[in-house]
């Protein structure tokens, strides 16, 4: 069964990803406008129709501002902790609340859908309440943790078993401490219900990577304190510290915050 993923949207303006097979596929977060996210699957030759559930990290706004439409006009079912659908309905975007869309997940309780298995895992961060996503997809893991102040024991778990990888590195440490930011927000990013830095996950995946790693997706990048390339160049420079080749020994690519991802297809 070949497995489809790809980027639409990875930043503070929005972030959307989706995960599909040749018949069907998830979002993960719909934090940018629902003509965007049909046009983008369309562009790339994937029918919005395929799409079959959204799955939520936490209710901030750039991942679930268009949570209405998919799941109150488009029926889609909308998975979420039960604090996170509270929040999510709390939310200042939401200008068309959840009602008959609501599904629940449990963080660390797996559930099937379909050819997936789905586990939500806890993630620290300054939402209502977070999770990442560990998906077993038909044999292929990939591993979703994005927005995340620090990495506990229980997200490094999720981490070390995928085989595909999309993890946050928000910002560069010098870049926000130079920045323009008011100092309130700067504390509020470095915290530990805040953002990895680029160096911090860097630091934690050159220490923690295992030969089953092949594929990571670098996301949630900050539009105001850091870049792609050199999101990149840190991890790259923390890899090959102990050994590891990006290019070589695993695929290593910085998300674009509004520019979609090329369509991986992984048979």
């Amino acid at each position: 069964m070949r497995i489809r993923f790809m980027s639409l949207a990875s930043g503070s303006s929005g972030n959307c990803y989706y995960l599909g097979t040749d018949s069907y596929g998830i979002l993960i977060d719909a934090g940018i406008p629902f003509k965007q996210i049909k046009q983008t699957l369309s562009n790339y030759g994937v029918s919005f129709d395929k799409v079959r559930a959204v799955f939520v990290t936490h209710d901030h706004a750039d991942h679930i501002k268009s949570l209405g439409n998919l799941g109150e006009k488009s029926f889609l079912p909308i998975y979420a902790t039960k604090d996170t659908h509270r929040g999510i309905n709390n939310n200042y975007c939401m200008t068309e609340k959840l009602r008959t869309c609501i599904k629940y997940v449990e963080k660390n309780v797996p559930l099937q859908f379909n050819d997936f298995v789905i586990t939500p895992f806890e993630v620290p961060h300054d939402g209502t309440d977070n999770v990442g996503y560990f998906i077993d997809a038909a044999g292929k893991r990939f591993c979703f943790v994005t927005d995340l102040g620090h990495i506990t024991e229980n997200v490094a778990e999720y981490v070390c078993k995928a085989e595909y990888l999309i993890m946050e590195a928000n910002y560069d440490e010098d870049m926000l401490r130079m920045g323009h930011y008011p100092q309130f927000l700067k504390d509020r990013i470095t915290s530990p219900f805040g953002h990895l830095s680029n160096r911090t996950t860097g630091e934690f995946l050159a220490k923690n990577i295992t030969e089953d790693l092949k594929y990571i997706w670098l996301c949630h990048l900050s539009g105001e304190n850091n870049h792609p390339d050199l999101a990149y160049k840190t991890v790259e420079y923390q890899l090959r510290g102990v050994g590891v080749i990006p290019g070589k020994d695993v695929q290593l690519c910085a998300l674009k915050r509004t520019t979609p991802s090329d369509l991986y297809v992984f048979e």
